[in-house]
């Protein structure tokens, strides 16, 4: 006597009944899907996002350089400003890997306005610099409008605004007739600054020419912040002695940095905002795939007449529990793909508002789609061993 043995399912077969399952419940199929959708869109753009902010930074880090050191007066044992010698600029320029040396200097008490008609007390934060004429070129600051001081400008009143400045002081353009109050005297406008990544402080900040402020406001002469840049190789060397150099008498009262950390800082930082990011949408992926879990276990409730009318024409456990888990993965995959395109969308936008290159990393596609079908696996593991041991007379008496 021969036993019947029961026919295979192909993986074809096994898509097309699971698939079959999500054509019925459309708009089940859709609401369980998107929180899958969500979670993996706001990975991917989360990582998008970062991606393309770093790939910025570190370009602008590879045309900047990272080989400009500073050196600032900073405070003495008694707590009071220091002050950096006269001859700080010309001493570090003496160190031999230092190709370039520039300085800007405090004028104390040199409020800048736009019009004598403004209250003394509104500064708007505007400071003002003595500047020296290889400021720009020492600290790779580029020019928006005008012109940069010379040798002939730095000894008359003309100024030059950093980006922000310009903005809180409401000019737009340099022009022979725009002028503005730097300590009580009216200098011509002719030059705005761009945003300076490495020095920020200049952003704020009304450049006047060294000659005209120490003849015209009572600059001291003496330097507030030096800029060096080094040779690549030579710059942890310079660093060590650039203190020293620049006040030999008094080395602790002078505050050494390297511009372009801060910028690596903001780039830990970002990676750090991007982990914390990044475990918000993998919680927003955990709440879709017990969402997807919800639906298949209703789904096997609703379908007992069905699985036991299967399980009677001979379908066996194993092909009722793929059934379901191939449902649960394809609920799944459906939700990823959205949400890879989505996530992408979203970081293609936001970089080319931003001006930035999109970069979305491969394995960040990747894996997003595996989390998608791991979540998917998971979630459907129980609702379809729970099909599986239906048996077919307590499913078909099932009302």
């Amino acid at each position: 006597m021969s036993t019947l043995t029961p026919s295979r399912l192909s993986a074809g077969d096994r898509l097309r009944v699971g698939a079959a399952g999500l054509r019925t419940r459309p708009m089940r199929v859709f609401l369980s899907s998107l929180g899958i959708a969500i979670g993996i869109a706001a990975m991917i753009a989360v990582v998008g996002i970062s991606t393309s902010s770093r790939a910025d930074l570190d370009a602008q880090l590879d045309a900047l350089g990272t080989n400009l050191l500073s050196a600032q007066n900073g405070t003495t044992m008694m707590g009071a400003q220091a002050v950096l010698p006269l001859s700080a600029e010309a001493m570090v320029g003496r160190i031999g890997p230092v190709t370039d040396v520039s300085a800007i200097g405090v004028v104390p008490d040199a409020r800048v306005y736009r019009s004598d008609k403004i209250p003394a007390a509104e500064t708007k934060g505007i400071a003002a610099y003595a500047a020296r004429t290889d400021l720009l070129e020492t600290t790779s600051t580029e020019l928006a409008a005008g012109i940069w001081l010379n040798d002939s400008t730095a000894q008359y009143p003309a100024v030059v605004l950093g980006s922000a400045a310009a903005e809180r002081l409401g000019v737009s353009s340099p022009s022979p007739d725009v002028q503005i109050l730097v300590g009580g005297r009216w200098f011509t406008v002719v030059g705005i600054l761009e945003p300076s990544p490495l020095v920020p402080e200049i952003d704020s900040g009304a450049l006047i020419g060294w000659p005209v402020a120490q003849e015209v406001l009572g600059f001291d002469g003496h330097p507030t912040t030096l800029y060096a840049r080094a040779a690549p190789d030579q710059v942890e060397s310079v660093q060590e002695v650039l203190g020293a150099t620049a006040n030999p008498e008094a080395p602790g009262e002078v505050d050494v940095a390297q511009p372009s950390d801060a910028l690596e800082a903001q780039q830990a930082a970002d990676q750090a905002f991007t982990a914390l990011l990044l475990g918000i949408g993998a919680v927003a992926l955990v709440v879709g795939g017990v969402g997807v879990a919800n639906t298949m276990v209703i789904s096997v409730l609703e379908r007992r007449a069905e699985i036991g009318l299967r399980r009677s024409l001979g379908a066996t456990r194993g092909q009722i529990r793929s059934q379901f888990l191939t449902e649960s993965l394809l609920l799944s995959l459906l939700g990823g793909l959205a949400g890879v395109a989505i996530g992408g969308a979203v970081t293609l936008a936001y970089a080319l508002t931003q001006g930035w290159t999109p970069v979305v990393p491969p394995w960040a596609l990747g894996g997003g789609l595996g989390a998608t079908l791991l979540v998917g696996c998971v979630a459907g593991l129980y609702p379809a061993a729970r099909a599986a041991r239906l048996s077919p007379t307590e499913a078909l008496a099932t009302p």
